[in-house]
């Protein structure tokens, strides 16, 4: 927006957005507000329309837009204007107490609260703003706004602030504390009749909380907890303020972190909360779900920060384990949803007992883990009238998946060969038990099946004999979560050979059922991946069921999975009959695939003879194939797989020719070969020229990154081979040009993070197996520079390889591996890196202060480290470079102190660990962020 516009004319944009009913009208309105917002006029404009009020939606646009240039364009304004700015602002604020300014104050109150944490010179602002609205008793639900958002925004992703900023503002904020407590219990002596004003007390408090800046004894002595405990205890608290009220005392419980520097605010919480299992069984027989939510919610907190005094003590003070009946109360009641809030807690307390690995800690749980696998049984019930198989897609089906790894993770505290029995007796123990009663028992013995002692003889026979005996008139998902559970079974099944033969009748039975084939598919994979040594007799049959799979309703996946198990149990089989039988399942994909070739559109007439059309669909089960087809091969004999590929070579070639436009069939194809390669590994390298020939041709044309992927496959099988290394260095030096291409374009490194992970996974295929022929190679250089353009990147996967490749670089130059070329390998790296070791730690510096998130830091850290293991000297300098060139904090919102620095560095260059510069580094970026 080059000029000016009128006010009018945000006007009229703003009631074309809101009233006009033609969208097309709505949409140039709305993209004209974008950019009027962007431009520097969007200040004093919106100050106007402010100040105007000539409606609604023109003050909450103006609002809204001084919140956003206050975040994101600060920098616009000139120091001088700061103190104009909050001037205004504050005057709007007092002129919009109407309750119909709500939500367009709330654009205010943020505006206010981000221009006091980026407007350094506005000193003991918190103190400032309280003084300024509480004199007024109109502006007192404004002034618990601002208090509110104060603390919200401190660490506020939106603001560009560095550490030394917002700890400053944070102190600021602390040092205030015992004045907010006074006011807010002011306002509860004056207003507590008011229930909305006491919703934004409450609210108020929760934000304060949350920050961990209240004095914990000053506010445990305080009105305010007996007054916040005072409102859950009535379970029919208006929903507003109840609601409130949670939300504050989950952030006081999740805000101590350490309950012993806590211990008098800790313990008041406690007993105050162990006062309201009477107020959430009220609640449940109000049938009030949103406050059953709160209800939980709050014992889940308290139960997380009490977590390490029940482990340590349980029974004793804070260790009490009425917390876990409270807890339990909530899981065993009618709402499903509940149960969901406490799985996290679950999760850590199986995780710190697991460490512990005291048995009389996992006597004390054990009744609790019983009782809370007996009450998921029950949330995992179907509907009564539910028909058909369960559906793994919806809302259920995705609680049933999180309850099978919860009890997964809690299972050894109560044993699963207990679990399995009790949960049985679920159906044992009724005469005729409904039907979706037995479905969820089975249904969680699943969960643990896995996991049965394999001498287990009494309730597994009897599982097992009720299974094969179930007629077919069952509900279809007692019989679908009944094969399922003969999968889980297999390990057993290894143990007791037996109950193979029946188990497999019933599931190849159960392939002839449309709704019940691919449960039935996945069971006979695991039972031929478990059971494999004792399958010999079933490969014939196995065969049968592969060359029939397409008649069969089963997914794609569970079809893989068949072909999968009967490559299992070929491998097994006498090293005679593999060619054979390999050759035979071989055939039952690749003859499709042919015909599809010559007739992409064949169709055929029957069901039985029914061919998809899919190449995905056989290029999967080749890869099946050759991923598991895994004989033990001796005396220099030559892989089987290694004649199939060979003999099967021209039909997958014409299948990369025929679809190389199609992305998704090419990455099927090229992990076809990964696994292919990767079996058959040096025992035959007769394909690797003319495979590398068509991948480069194609790559000319379409840069397929999974071309790259699988050149680092061959590379890492082939690349110490002296006789592939040129061949594997040319199809590098082909691919290069077209992968500069595409990156070297506006946004390349963004738009294509694939090509840069693959691409930079093959380079360091090529340091690990070839290095000194690598950087030797002439378009190495133009590879580091690639690199450093990479460490910007913020995708995690392509950066994380970027910077593997830099370490990967430097330890050629670090790391002896016993070979004859270390001294030419560390002469090419310390060539390399002195004319481009300044620019790569400046680059490391830059993409994590400016461009990364901290969890992608470590990984530069690590090349850091390398550098400094390959020369101290060397880094210290590149390293002080880099710092000058950094922004330097002189009072102002973002950058490092002097002092910051020379620390940084002095920790950097001293250190003798990798952890050590990874948390440097790690803290140093938060100064500027």
């Amino acid at each position: 927006m080059d000029t000016p516009p009128t006010i009018e004319s945000v006007i009229q944009a703003t009631t074309a957005l809101y009233h006009n009913p033609d969208t097309s009208q709505k949409d140039t309105a709305s993209k004209w507000l974008q950019a009027f917002q962007k431009s520097v006029y969007a200040w004093q404009i919106s100050d106007q329309l402010l100040q105007m009020k000539s409606n609604l939606e023109s003050c909450y646009i103006a609002a809204q837009t001084m919140r956003t240039k206050v975040q994101y364009s600060f920098h616009e304004l000139p120091a001088d204007s700061h103190n104009s700015l909050r001037d205004s602002l504050i005057n709007h604020l007092e002129t919009m107490t109407d309750p119909q300014f709500q939500i367009t104050s709330t654009q205010l109150c943020l505006a206010l609260a981000d221009l006091a944490l980026q407007m350094v010179e506005w000193k003991n602002s918190p103190n400032f703003i309280i003084q300024k609205f509480s004199s007024n008793t109109a502006s007192i639900p404004v002034l618990l706004e601002l208090l509110t958002v104060l603390p919200e925004e401190v660490h506020s992703k939106n603001l560009r602030l560095g550490m030394n900023r917002r700890e400053e503002f944070r102190l600021e904020l602390r040092s205030t504390s015992a004045t907010v407590i006074a006011l807010l219990t002011a306002c509860t002596d004056n207003y507590g009749t008011d229930e909305r004003l006491m919703g934004k007390v409450f609210k108020c408090l929760a934000s304060w909380f949350s920050l961990g800046i209240m004095p914990s004894e000053d506010i445990a002595k305080s009105k305010l907890i007996a007054l916040l405990f005072q409102c859950l205890r009535k379970h029919d608290a208006p929903a507003m303020l109840h609601e409130a009220a949670s939300d504050c005392l989950c952030a006081a419980l999740y805000g101590m972190e350490d309950i012993e520097d806590h211990m008098t605010l800790a313990t008041t919480l406690f007993q105050g909360t162990m006062e309201l299992p009477q107020a959430y069984h009220m609640t449940v027989a109000a049938d009030d779900v949103d406050k059953c939510v709160n209800y939980c919610r709050i014992f889940t907190e308290l139960a997380e920060a009490c977590l390490e005094a029940m482990v340590n003590k349980p029974g004793e003070k804070l260790g009490d384990l009425r917390i876990l009946d409270a807890l339990l109360a909530c899981i065993s009641g009618p709402y499903r949803e509940l149960a969901d809030i406490t799985f996290n807690f679950w999760y850590r307390l199986s995780e710190v007992i697991y460490k512990k690995n005291i048995q009389m800690l996992n006597d004390h749980f054990r009744p609790y883990v019983q009782r809370l696998i007996q009450s998921l049984c029950v949330h995992c019930q179907m509907e009564p009238d539910h028909e058909g198989i369960p559906d793994l897609t919806d809302d259920f089906g995705d609680f049933r998946a999180r309850v099978t790894e919860l009890i997964k993770d809690v299972i050894f505290i109560m044993g699963s060969t207990t679990c399995f029995r009790e949960i049985f007796q679920n159906i044992t123990n009724q005469q005729s038990p409904a039907w979706e009663v037995t479905e969820a028992s089975l249904f969680v013995m699943a969960a643990v099946a896995k996991n049965v002692l394999p001498d287990e003889g009494v309730v597994v026979p009897m599982v097992m004999q009720a299974i094969f005996n179930l007629p077919e008139s069952s509900h279809l998902a007692v019989r679908y979560t009944s094969l399922r559970m003969v999968g889980e079974l297999s390990e057993w099944l290894s143990q007791h050979a037996d109950y193979i033969d029946p188990s497999l009748n019933l599931l190849t039975s159960g392939l002839k059922h449309n709704q019940l084939a691919s449960i039935s598919a996945t069971s006979i994979q695991k039972i031929c991946e478990n059971c494999k040594d004792l399958m010999h007799n079933h490969f014939d049959g196995l065969m049968n069921i592969a060359r029939a799979v397409d008649g069969f309703s089963v997914s794609p996946e569970a079809a893989v999975g068949l072909v999968q198990g009967a490559a299992v149990v070929l491998s097994r089989l006498p090293l005679d009959k593999i060619p054979e039988g390999l050759k035979e399942l071989t055939a039952c994909q690749i003859t499709p695939l042919s015909e599809m070739l010559k007739d992409p559109n064949i169709k055929r007439d029957n069901k039985e003879n029914f061919r998809p059309s899919d190449p995905t669909l056989w290029l999967d089960r080749l890869a099946a194939i050759f991923r598991y087809t895994t004989p033990s091969i001796i005396n220099g004999q030559a892989h089987p797989c290694a004649a199939l590929l060979q003999s099967i070579w021209q039909i997958l070639s014409e299948t990369l020719n025929k679809y190389q436009t199609d992305i998704r069939i090419v990455e099927r194809w090229c992990r076809c070969i990964r696994f292919a390669v990767r079996t058959i590994g040096k025992t035959s390298n007769a394909m690797l020229s003319p495979l590398v020939m068509q991948m480069v041709n194609i790559y000319q044309t379409h840069q397929h990154s999974c071309f790259l992927y699988l050149g680092s496959i061959l590379v890492d099988e082939y690349g110490t081979d002296q006789n592939c290394k040129q061949g594997l260095l040319e199809m590098l030096k082909a691919f290069i040009t077209p992968t500069y291409k595409i990156l070297e374009g506006e946004n390349g490194l963004r738009n294509h993070p694939d090509t840069v992970d693959d691409f930079f996974r093959l380079c360091i295929r090529f340091l690990q197996r070839c290095p000194v022929e690598f950087l030797q190679c002439d378009f190495f250089t133009s590879v580091i520079q690639c690199g450093m353009a990479g460490l910007k990147l913020d995708h995690r996967d392509a950066n994380g390889t970027v910077a593997k490749f830099f370490i990967e670089f430097v330890k050629c130059g670090n790391e002896n591996w016993e070979t004859p070329d270390f001294n030419s390998r560390s002469s090419l790296v310390q060539k390399i890196l002195e004319s481009n070791g300044d620019k790569l730690v400046s680059g490391i510096l830059e993409a994590c202060v400016f461009h990364l998130p901290t969890y992608m830091v470590p990984d530069h850290g690590q090349v850091l480290y390398e550098l400094l293991k390959f020369s101290r000297q060397s880094l210290s300098a590149w390293l002080e470079v880099a710092l000058q060139g950094l922004p330097m904090s002189t009072g102002g919102t973002i950058g490092a102190t002097v002092e910051q620095m020379g620390l940084f560095h002095n920790t950097v260059s001293s250190a003798e660990e990798d952890i050590h510069v990874t948390y440097a580094l790690r803290d140093f970026t938060r100064l500027f962020r």
